[in-house]
């Protein structure tokens, strides 16, 4: 069984930072990307950012500049390092991974940014 756990998530005022962290865990023989998407109520789920196992990364436009996403390899686990947070930001994000060819996503974790 492979799970990925996310953590990290919290209330923050405007402006703030937050670092969330996805682990994968489990019998795990390959990841390929590993990524994190958010959803706010009543809209649709939508990617935030995704890093391949190479290191490739990928944002969308409105968390360019203010976002970054890493991994490190050796402990299966992606983050996400948020800055200059907006009330906009606030949501519930989602770790996403392709592990042994397979999506698996997290149970994820809530973002509140108080203005």
């Amino acid at each position: 069984q492979v799970q990925l756990v996310e953590s990290g998530g919290g209330l923050v005022q405007a402006g703030g930072s937050l670092r969330l962290s996805c682990a994968a865990s489990g019998s795990i023989f390959s990841i390929n990307a590993m990524g994190w998407y958010r959803q706010a109520p009543g809209k649709q789920r939508e990617l935030v950012a995704d890093i391949s196992s190479g290191g490739r990364t990928k944002y969308a436009d409105f968390v360019k500049g203010r976002f970054t996403i890493s991994r490190d390899n050796a402990k299966n686990t992606v983050y996400l390092q948020m800055n200059s947070l907006k009330p906009e930001d606030t949501a519930v994000y989602y770790c996403n991974s392709n592990i042994n060819l397979w999506i698996y996503w997290g149970q994820g974790t809530q973002v509140t940014v108080s203005s």
